[in-house]
């Protein structure tokens, strides 16, 4: 029996024996694949320095040229990822497999020395899908330009302060080769006083780069428009006006924070005489696809006012008929104490393209007084054949013939009704 034991202990012994090598040799070769791998992913790191990083990445610049893509950026792995497999594909990107469930991220501080020699390219950037959009408002003009002006504008409230920059002006045409500019800035409606700037000697895009005050109150800055008039001296010192900017406040919104830099192409000055009873300037346009007709009313000059006072409202009425009969009406803002009222308002009426050969549009300039009845200070009346000749029929007709452009004409008053 005790013999019987013996050989039966044996036995045992020999079976865990056997069964604690296979468990020691199992996880010996666990860790022995795992080591294998990590060397394998690493060891092209351990063997590089500062020179080979940078011979790697001229290889890979080198190796873009020649597959005719852009000059790139190289984008690289930090080394807590280096336990990431990595698939090559054929555009020379790179996608990342799933992650070994047994692989933990390292973690501490990094000292960027140490990130760089550890890290390594696997994809580039293409820089130029993240440039800011080109700023072509120095290139750009349109056909007939007389020159571009820069300028900016904020108000202090506290101090009541309208501060304007005048800050370029590019692309003039003189009536000579060479030109000396300045220019003039007033703050309609008072076009007794106005601000000058210096001369620039012969120069097409002169950099003024100048502050200028007004004094107005917060409650009348928004009836103010500021007007820029750029000239010309010849060699006899006479000035010769190249162009002018006009620009109302009313739908800017001026604060200490809010400094607003702008740009506006200049235009030619109507230099004819008004008309008795004043002129008015819009734009009209037809937009034959959403049946929309648009008119635009800019300004107008020379309105004799029938009492000059602070306290007199301009305003402009627009009114759509068909076959004379009255559609609908719309109106500007009341502009105070001013016979050169500048509007830059928009209305749009809706008028279907069968209709444009019996509808009209009628422009009344009208002054309001307190207590008073509102007057009649001039009239125009643009529309087809039927109704119009003249610079009016030729307004309406351009309009049709040029569908969704606006189109820009001064026009006479007449006092009828």
């Amino acid at each position: 029996t005790e013999q019987a034991v013996a050989v039966a202990g044996g036995i045992i012994g020999g079976i865990l024996l056997v069964v604690l090598l296979g468990i020691t040799a199992y996880l010996l070769w666990k860790k022995f694949c795992r080591l294998f791998s990590y060397e394998k992913l690493i060891n092209p790191v351990k063997t590089t320095n500062a020179n080979a990083i940078f011979q790697d990445q001229a290889n890979s610049e080198i190796h873009l040229k020649s597959t005719s893509r852009s000059r790139s950026v190289p984008f690289i792995i930090p080394p807590t990822l280096h336990g990431r497999d990595w698939i090559h594909l054929t555009n020379e990107e790179q996608v990342q497999e799933d992650r070994d469930p047994f692989m933990t991220p390292q973690s501490g501080p990094r000292s960027s020395f140490h990130s760089l020699a550890g890290a390594y390219v696997v994809g580039t950037i293409n820089p130029d899908l993240y440039k800011f959009p080109e700023d072509k408002s120095e290139t750009d003009f349109p056909d007939g330009s007389i020159g571009r002006l820069w300028f900016s504008i904020e108000y202090e409230q506290e101090s009541e302060r309208l501060l304007v920059s005048l800050i370029k002006v590019r692309k003039l045409q003189p009536p000579a080769d060479s030109c000396s500019p300045f220019v003039k800035i007033y703050l309609l409606p008072d076009e007794r006083s106005y601000l000058q700037s210096k001369t620039k000697r012969k120069t097409l895009n002169p950099q003024f780069d100048e502050n200028f005050v007004f004094q107005v109150s917060s409650k009348m800055l928004l009836q103010r428009t500021l007007k820029f008039l750029v000239y010309h001296v010849d060699k006899q010192k006479k000035h010769h006006l190249l162009g002018q900017v006009i620009f109302p406040l009313k739908n800017e919104t001026l604060t200490e924070d809010n400094k607003l830099v702008i740009w506006r192409d200049l235009e030619k000055e109507n230099l004819e005489p008004p008309s008795e009873h004043g002129d008015i300037q819009f734009s009209l346009s037809y937009n034959d696809y959403l049946g929309r007709l648009t008119v635009v009313v800019l300004r107008a000059r020379g309105l004799k006012l029938q009492e000059e006072s602070p306290a007199v409202g301009v305003y402009v009425k627009v009114s759509l008929m068909n076959h004379n009969k009255f559609i609908k009406s719309k109106k500007t803002a009341a502009l105070l104490g001013t016979p050169n009222p500048v509007y830059n308002e928009t209305f749009s009426f809706k008028v279907d393209q069968t209709e444009l050969d019996t509808a009209s549009l009628s422009l009344s300039v009208l002054q309001s007084n307190k207590g008073e009845k509102t007057l009649l200070l001039g009239r125009v009346v643009v529309g087809p054949f039927m109704y119009t000749r003249g610079r009016e029929l030729e307004h309406w007709n351009e309009m049709i013939s040029k569908p969704k452009e606006l189109v820009k004409r001064w026009h006479a008053l007449c006092h009828s009704t």
